[in-house]
């Protein structure tokens, strides 16, 4: 099974930005996230969402067009 949450630094460095960067994506609510606790995680997939996002609005592509079948 592969991960389903990520910490905030995993998922910083899955998009190869800081943490200071990370949280102000999660203030302006550009990437979701989840309170386990205190705990805050990052599903996997709002990784990936908040990718797409930015390859549509930027590219007007979505990431998944250009994977080869």
């Amino acid at each position: 099974m592969s991960q389903l949450l990520y910490t905030v630094d995993q998922a910083a460095a899955q998009l190869g930005i800081g943490r200071t960067t990370f949280y102000e994506l999660v203030g302006e609510g550009a990437i979701r996230t989840v309170q386990i606790r205190s705990a805050r995680r990052v599903p996997a997939d709002a990784l990936a969402e908040y990718v797409t996002r930015l390859d549509r609005e930027q590219n007007g592509t979505d990431v998944a067009e250009l994977r080869p079948v």
